[in-house]
């Protein structure tokens, strides 16, 4: 018999309709959410120095010093880290936050999220043998949360709070007035949040991106989460990272030694020369998905029945589906089997997901604009 802890686990709605495609023909997928781009070459070719050089073995629990510095470096401006005690290199962005909430809750203990949310995060709280408390957000706020409503599911066994901004999957780029209204709730019960910011490099427009990560006054109740994986396109070689005080990071490497134990060495010096030298990626590759974004956004809006927000970051359309008297499995299933395009159904990321579907939009143009002109197609059939 298996353990309760596999037999009540949740697959994620994103990998299940993934393998729903395996050995399939003719498909355009706008599933799983990484960067069409690959590592950039400059930063694959420093990795393979390094190995040729021999540097294949163990590294330090907590990462190699020289690139915790360099993280320091590159978070300088917004807010300070000790190299030494604040920061730990984790298997890509997905072990940090294992690692925080395995660090900061207890069984029973009740964590708040914000749906639509990324799936994982349930699967995540679940393995801690915590409660998952969900907070829905909604189209007409933005996908913002409401103060009230975090207020309201706030009680004595509430321990924390996971923040994601910019949002997987609705795109939404919190405000500095929300966070700092939900930092002052984190103050006034005693909780701890983690703050989800792997897509922090990818805002559009002259949308401010603050990161609460940068109040000093609830830094010392944060874990603050990032990756390498959407910022340099690096989503394969599983590279992020956790900040926080020493205490936390103490707790996160003894877990991370049980675990993981640590990273490759080549890898790792292949992100640090990623922060030094190419940053400038970054904003290229920002600046393509901004354009692949604006125009495969109105055309969407151009389907009789569709509409969709306009994402403020990361690279997500969360597509408004609920005139069509389908629930979100059965449109996406239905889509796949007629026009072989994937998305993901909104009720894989919560309950207030329903109505909706997740698509990418950092694919080719080419592929953009196929994929919708088979969803316009899929939709007349139906309508």
């Amino acid at each position: 018999m298996l353990s309760s802890l596999v037999r009540n686990a949740h697959g994620s709605a994103i990998r299940k309709m993934f393998n729903a495609t395996v050995g399939q023909s003719d498909l355009i997928n706008f599933s799983v959410g990484e960067p069409d781009f690959i590592t950039p070459r400059e930063i694959i070719d420093i990795a393979c120095t390094e190995l040729k050089a021999g540097k294949t073995h163990y590294t330090p629990n907590r990462g190699i010093l020289s690139l915790r510095e360099e993280i320091s470096k590159f978070h300088a401006k917004e807010f300070p880290c000790d190299p030494a005690e604040n920061i730990i290199i984790t298997a890509g962005g997905t072990e940090a936050l294992q690692l925080a909430i395995f660090s900061l809750v207890d069984p029973g203990d009740e964590v708040i999220i914000f749906g639509p949310s990324w799936p994982n995060y349930l699967g995540q709280i679940q393995m801690a043998g915590a409660i998952c408390r969900m907070i829905p957000t909604y189209e007409e706020n933005d996908f913002h949360p409401d103060i009230g409503d975090i207020r309201a599911a706030i009680n004595t066994r509430t321990k924390l709070l996971i923040i994601n901004s910019p949002c997987n999957p609705t795109g939404a780029v919190l405000s500095k007035e929300t966070l700092r209204q939900i930092a002052d709730i984190i103050l006034e019960y005693n909780l701890y949040a983690i703050v989800d910011e792997v897509y922090r490099n990818i805002i559009y427009g002259n949308i401010e991106f603050v990161s609460m990560y940068s109040f000093n006054d609830v830094r010392d109740r944060l874990v603050f989460v990032n990756s390498f994986s959407k910022m340099f396109a690096m989503t394969g070689w599983r590279v992020g990272y956790a900040i926080s005080n020493a205490s936390v990071i103490n707790g996160m490497t003894l877990l991370h030694e049980s675990g993981v134990s640590c990273l490759s060495e080549p890898y790792q010096l292949a992100a640090e020369y990623a922060l030094q030298n190419s940053l400038h990626r970054c904003s290229a590759m920002r600046d393509e998905y901004r354009e692949r974004r604006d125009i495969a956004h109105a055309m969407l809006n151009q389907i009789d029945g569709i509409s969709c927000v306009m994402p403020k970051g990361a690279f997500y359309f969360f597509v408004n589906i609920s005139k069509f008297g389908l629930s979100s499995e059965e449109f996406c299933m239905k889509l796949l089997e007629s026009q072989r395009v994937v998305t993901v159904p909104g009720s894989g990321f919560g309950a207030c997901g329903e109505g909706y579907f997740r698509m990418i939009f950092a694919a080719s143009m080419d592929k953009l604009h196929c994929g919708i002109e088979r969803i316009s197609t899929f939709v007349k059939e139906i309508s």
